[in-house]
């Protein structure tokens, strides 16, 4: 029986994301992302999978922090993908999210040139997970290499774990069934996660009823991502 296609989707409310990191520390102990040193973030060589940033808005006299997480937009038309000489930069068609298989790159770093958001990374060394960090590596998830890229899966072995659990009960997956480690960490609930080919999820709701604030990160390239923003309610004639 072939299995549904899904487009899996998740909706940033900026109205509510507050800055706290969070989910960047919850998508670390998920994903085994390594903590790099200070001289190596001096060299931009930081790894976070997804990462806030800030900019500062002003209306008249006053001024407020614009607050945006940043991860894999996972494109549906990556040009990301295209570039890799390995085919290790894929689009995982069932999942409808960008692919990366380790056990193929060889580090050429082009999927990251055309990268128009910046959200891969290069292992220039071999994880340092010092003790006992070691003792809280999630075993479902490859710890990367030096020589590979990396970046957001949206969680994917989260997305596999729920789907299998479906199928082995006979059913077909339920709406909040899967939940990535930033969206089930967020304390403020800025992040929602679901199935856009489901028209009875929650996040096609959200969606279709904050028409005039959504909108999607450099819209003009049109990759199409799947990660969509709702503007902040004081800034919605500045976005």
């Amino acid at each position: 029986m072939p299995l549904p296609e899904h487009r899996w989707t998740m909706v940033v409310d900026l109205d509510r994301c507050t800055g706290c990191s969070a989910c960047v520390v919850a998508c670390h102990a998920e994903n085994n992302v390594p903590i790099v040193s200070i001289d190596q973030v001096r060299q931009r060589r930081a790894i976070h999978w997804i990462r806030i940033e800030r900019y500062w808005a002003t209306k008249g006299r006053q001024t407020r922090a614009i607050l945006l997480p940043i991860m894999c937009q996972q494109c549906m038309r990556a040009p990301c993908e295209p570039v890799c000489p390995v085919y290790a930069s894929y689009h995982l068609n069932h999942h409808n999210i960008n692919g990366q298989a380790y056990q193929r790159c060889v580090g050429t770093r082009d999927c990251q040139s055309n990268d128009p958001y910046k959200v891969r990374f290069f292992n220039f060394f071999d994880p340092p997970f010092d003790e006992p960090l070691t003792q809280q590596l999630n075993p479902d998830v490859t710890v990367r290499t030096a020589g590979v890229m990396e970046k957001c899966t949206f969680c994917l072995q989260r997305l596999n774990r729920a789907e299998q659990k479906a199928m082995v009960q006979g059913r077909t997956l339920r709406d909040g069934e899967v939940v990535p480690a930033c969206v089930q960490t967020c304390p403020p609930g800025a992040l929602l996660f679901g199935d856009r080919n489901d028209p009875n999820s929650q996040i096609n709701k959200v969606i279709e009823g904050n028409e005039g604030r959504s909108f999607i990160l450099l819209e003009e390239l049109g990759t199409q991502p799947l990660v969509v923003y709702l503007k902040g309610g004081e800034s919605h004639g500045g976005q």
